[in-house]
């Protein structure tokens, strides 16, 4: 995993040092023009010489429009990406996630119907989350392992479009999976959270994953509100149905 981001870095690394060689190669041509320009004192020479200046400050300024389109359009795809996991492959974990909570108390029909700014008060509030016991922490849990190969998806995507963020976040949640996944292989029985909560260590690390899954959906809610409403009121009502059918 490690490796594929490495290889990413590396790639935009070398972009990089090409754009630098072509500004040091225009500023050089300029630099020796004048220096000509010094001896021979021609007047054509010193507006020779702004050329590859007024070339470097061009480039530079189209480069800077490129990428910053370039980045809009990609976080405009993983907004569709996110759309079609969030509304299939993740709807049971977070369905499951907000059904545990006892603060917030939160339901898809509740943030179905709340305006920009109750969805912004809800997101605040998610900074102090308390679920209704040890045990109903175990479901969610369960449902992070059952999402593995999305983890593996969003990693991926990361890579393509460079997130670094959202890399090392998906880093982070299949590490927890595969604590998850070893302890399960190895007592089939027992419950992880019960384990989790004698090691401090590893309750920290399924807090924060449990945690940041509820604020990381009312962030995309959010998102989805104020630029896509059309599609926030059909993402949330497949899952008020989903609720509804599960008798949550």
């Amino acid at each position: 995993m490690a490796v594929c981001y490495t290889r990413a870095v590396a790639r935009r690394n070398l972009e990089t040092v090409k754009n630098v060689e072509l500004y040091f190669a225009l500023v050089a041509a300029s630099g020796i023009i004048l220096i000509f320009h010094h001896y021979i004192h021609y007047e054509f020479l010193y507006h020779l010489a702004a050329i590859p200046l007024d070339i470097l400050i061009a480039v530079f300024i189209v480069e800077k429009y490129l990428e910053h389109h370039e980045q809009r359009e990609k976080r405009r795809q993983l907004m569709y990406i996110k759309s079609f996991m969030f509304r299939s492959d993740m709807r049971n974990l977070f369905i499951t996630n907000f059904h545990a909570l006892k603060t917030p108390s939160l339901t898809m029909t509740r943030i179905k119907a709340a305006s920009l700014d109750e969805l912004r008060a809800m997101r605040t509030a998610a900074e102090k989350i308390e679920y209704k016991s040890l045990k109903a922490m175990e479901p969610v849990i369960l449902e992070y392992v059952r999402a593995e190969s999305v983890w593996h998806n969003f990693m991926e995507r990361a890579i393509t479009y460079n997130f670094e963020g959202i890399f090392f976040d998906m880093i982070f949640i299949l590490h927890f999976i595969y604590d998850v996944k070893l302890f399960k292989e190895n007592n089939p029985d027992k419950l992880f959270i019960l384990e989790a909560e004698k090691r401090d260590p590893l309750m920290v690390k399924a807090c924060k994953v449990l945690h940041d899954g509820i604020k990381v959906f009312l962030d995309y809610a959010i998102e989805l509100k104020g630029k896509q409403p059309a599609m926030f009121e059909q993402i949330m009502s497949d899952y008020e149905l989903t609720e509804l059918i599960r008798g949550i």
